[in-house]
């Protein structure tokens, strides 16, 4: 009896001490940046516009890396949507970044190398073009040439990313209202034909202008589509001086606001360089091309908070480097290492704000943010 009796009490203390243990928890402090904007302030409506941010090659690794190289701190944190995309091709596990940016603009998983076309190498109709079918106005920035694979597949159809020149004669009949990035060199001083499609721009109602102009000196005239070429080829590096990418997402989302009227915008955005940090192994490449970013993401935040009716969404295609940040570092000194010189086929993070943000909350195929991009937008 005695023994049953002992035994009962331990029972009884077991079952009174998992009542009263609670777990151990460390004040956490919220950032004014996070603080300003909480979740259950989030409209929920149909937006106007969309700003599409896109950090080539940026994973994880380079959002920490650039965030501890920036005190502990990214303009993402304002962000309170966040989700998860799977970086696939039709016929790579690993993702090139036409393949990826096919998904993102046309809503189809393609081979490697396809720009705005599947895997039957036929055309398939890209987000910015269905924009221009509703008088949107439309634009693509990027801190590579216009032509490279990511703002091509958004305004171009090739089987193959490195036609650059078919590329370009293709984006002279996609009307798009801003083009901003190098490569002026595929457009003025081909090789394949004896055509100036700078001529071309100017007789489709273009001003065009390059980086002898400077570019805050650009006049908001949206009686004229703007073509800017930043390099005659493909621009600096950011530690080399090149800074356009902020005063270019300004000018343009300014540009498209004034143009759009109430029938709204659709840009992509994109800091292209990341990635080819990542491809060179490049610690401080990496980092710098981040905080060149950085700044556009910010802004582009204070931008769409400030018109009410603008939807940001950032992501990358895919990561580049396998980049890992190592057990000796401290937050001072940060030792990384790359596992490769290619990408790799880590989950990608989506962030947005912004009418219709909550849509990205989740985990689903790159394609998807097509699909839901164009649903917030009303689009068929």
């Amino acid at each position: 009896m005695s023994k049953f009796i002992a035994t009962l009490a331990i029972i009884v203390l077991i079952i009174c001490a998992c009542k009263v243990r609670q777990p151990i928890t460390t004040p956490v402090s919220v950032p004014p940046a996070i603080a300003d904007n909480p979740i259950g302030n989030r409209s929920s409506h149909t937006p106007k516009n969309i700003i599409f941010l896109i950090g080539d090659g940026m994973g994880l690794t380079q959002i920490t890396l650039g965030m501890m190289e920036n005190n502990n701190y990214t303009s993402l944190e304002r962000y309170p949507v966040i989700g998860l995309h799977k970086p696939t091709a039709s016929n790579k596990l690993i993702t090139d970044s036409a393949a990826a940016a096919t998904a993102f603009a046309c809503g189809i998983k393609t081979y490697n190398g396809a720009i705005g076309v599947g895997p039957d190498s036929m055309a398939v109709k890209t987000i910015l073009e269905m924009a221009e079918d509703k008088s949107m106005a439309t634009g693509l920035v990027a801190t590579s040439t216009i032509i490279h694979a990511t703002p091509a597949s958004f305004a171009a159809h090739n089987k193959y990313r490195k036609n650059y020149e078919e590329i370009a004669a293709d984006m002279i009949d996609a009307d798009v209202d801003v083009l901003i990035g190098g490569g002026k060199k595929y457009f003025e001083r081909r090789e394949s034909d004896n055509q100036n499609l700078l001529t071309a721009l100017e007789e489709k109602n273009y001003y065009v202008s390059d980086f002898r102009e400077n570019i805050n000196d650009l006049s908001i005239d949206t009686s004229k589509n703007i073509a800017y070429f930043t390099a005659d080829t493909d621009p600096l590096q950011a530690m080399m001086g090149r800074d356009y990418l902020l005063p270019a997402t300004k000018f343009t989302l300014d540009y498209l606001k004034k143009k759009s009227g109430d029938n709204g915008f659709f840009t992509m955005i994109e800091g292209s360089q990341i990635d080819w940090g990542g491809h060179a192994n490049e610690h401080d490449y990496v980092v710098s091309e981040y905080l060149d970013f950085d700044p556009v993401i910010n802004y582009a935040y204070e931008w769409a908070k400030a018109d009410g009716e603008t939807l940001v969404v950032i992501t990358a295609d895919h990561e580049t480097g396998g980049l890992a940040i190592q057990p000796e570092s401290t937050p001072d000194s940060l030792v990384t290492a790359f596992t490769s010189t290619y990408h790799t086929g880590t989950m990608i993070p989506v962030f947005a704000f912004g009418p219709g943000s909550e849509v990205f909350s989740g985990i689903y195929e790159n394609t998807a943010i097509f699909d839901k991009m164009v649903g917030v937008l009303g689009m068929e």
